[in-house]
């Protein structure tokens, strides 16, 4: 207050600014919340998770934007959010199934609208077998077989070094392999 009683102005200097303008973040939502969505789908496998990990890896998002340089940079950085709340998320979930407070997902639902049938059953093994499989073996096999990423941007995204990515990745497909073998 000023002499006058009346409310004076905080100076600029002491008033907290926002991190990011909200119009580039929304926009930055509009652009790219669906590629979020699909990839965590596709990394989890439950539609009904899919809407709390966007939220989440836009909450992050809110509070690291403003340091990226790069406007081409935004897309793989929320992939890499992605897949870390995505790993956090399969670890959760894996605890609680081991505790019998889980429920087994339909992944049938996966499927394209036209699958077959035979697809939708394989796609439902698919995630079946992956369900069995440590987070990091899974997330970095679906980066690299189910999204096409390059072995490079799989280590990035998995926050590891390329040599663990591949070794990941061989265990699972490995995995996978003897799995189908065996019936």
């Amino acid at each position: 207050m000023d002499r006058t009683g009346a409310l004076s102005p905080v100076p600029p200097a002491s008033r907290p600014g926002p991190v990011l303008a909200p119009a580039p973040l929304q926009q930055i939502f509009r652009q790219h919340s669906s590629f979020v969505a699909a990839l965590a789908l596709r990394l989890i496998g439950r539609d009904d998770e899919v809407d709390d990990i966007v939220q989440d890896v836009f909450m992050v998002a809110v509070r690291g934007v403003s340091a990226l340089r790069d406007p081409n940079a935004v897309r793989p950085w929320l992939a890499t959010i992605t897949v870390r709340l995505a790993r956090k998320r399969l670890r959760a979930l894996r605890l609680k199934r081991w505790c019998g407070l889980g429920d087994a997902p339909g992944y049938e639902s996966l499927a394209a609208p036209g699958a077959t049938p035979e697809d939708r059953a394989l796609l439902a093994r698919v995630y079946d077998l992956l369900d069995r499989l440590p987070a990091d073996h899974r997330m970095s096999w679906c980066l690299r077989f189910v999204d096409g990423y390059e072995l490079e941007a799989v280590a990035g995204m998995c926050d590891c070094s390329l040599a663990t990515v591949k070794r990941w990745i061989a265990a699972a497909h490995g995995e996978l392999q003897k799995a189908v073998a065996d019936g």
